[in-house]
């Protein structure tokens, strides 16, 4: 149902001009909330994922344009599911900011699987502690996907990897790679009991270099991985198996964390 808008003020709307990302994320409590996903492409990869679509939010241009395909599909697949139409001028007052090629779409979040479930058939993931920047969280999921890791597991002081800028700088891919959050507690040894050879990503005097043999020939591997600045947790380090490093040149001792987990991704990716 395409419905064009003027109305800034219609209740339809609220979801995406007056609840704040961690209003949405529990507004279903106990159950799983909402979250917003922008673009054309992002919203594809989500449908095709399996995520329910509430609403869609569209400058009128892209609706006969980048969305075109994207409209047509949810007036044939989800036909009760409201399509507004503006003018960006009114889109960016009702939301607050330009829209990213003109398109938003409110989603059911999902349930979450057990990390079990995700560490019985995986061979390499990647472990993130403490990273609470969005933008980070989307480039090492999209890295993580792109460089053939298995899954991504999240400590709980994680940012949501389901926030708009998460999913936007990830292109998606956070809905094309498995990923849960960890139960608090000892993540190394929780990952060790599934067979996993854990490594910390951390400057450290024993570390190896990241293409060390012991590295290489581990059949599943988790790296961790490290919040910007701050780095893993002590405790953490000292909890995995080893401790690597990726090695640097002209006197540079670290790479912004998106960076190095690229660099590590391809490391330690399984060989055919």
């Amino acid at each position: 149902m395409i419905t064009e808008i003027h109305d800034l003020t219609s209740p339809e709307l609220a979801i995406y001009s007056e609840q704040s990302e961690v209003r949405l994320y529990r507004i279903n409590e106990p159950e799983p909330g909402i979250f917003i996903a922008e673009s054309p492409k992002v919203i594809v990869r989500a449908l095709d994922a399996g995520y329910e679509p509430i609403s869609l939010l569209l400058d009128k241009k892209q609706a006969e344009g980048e969305a075109k395909e994207l409209v047509a599909r949810c007036l044939t697949e989800y036909p009760e599911i409201p399509i507004y139409l503006g003018e960006d001028p009114v889109l960016t007052r009702i939301t607050g900011f330009h829209l990213t090629r003109g398109t938003l779409c409110a989603m059911r979040r999902r349930g979450l699987p057990d990390v079990a479930e995700i560490c019985k058939s995986a061979e390499r993931i990647t472990v993130l502690e403490n990273v609470t920047n969005p933008t980070n969280i989307g480039a090492i999921v999209r890295s993580a996907a792109a460089l053939g890791m298995d899954a991504v597991l999240f400590t709980y002081d994680c940012s949501d990897p389901l926030y708009r800028r998460a999913i936007r700088v990830s292109m998606g891919t956070v809905f094309q790679i498995p990923w849960t959050f960890l139960p608090r507690g000892n993540a190394p040894e929780l990952l060790r009991s599934y067979g996993f050879t854990s490594v910390a990503m951390a400057l450290k005097e024993n570390s190896v270099s990241i293409d060390d043999e012991r590295i290489q020939r581990a059949k599943k591997l988790a790296v961790f991985m490290g919040a910007e600045g701050e780095g893993l947790l002590d405790e953490t380090i000292e909890s995995c198996d080893h401790c690597v490093m990726i090695p640097m040149y002209h006197g540079v001792d670290s790479l912004n964390v998106a960076a190095a987990s690229a660099v590590a991704f391809w490391a330690v990716k399984k060989k055919d």
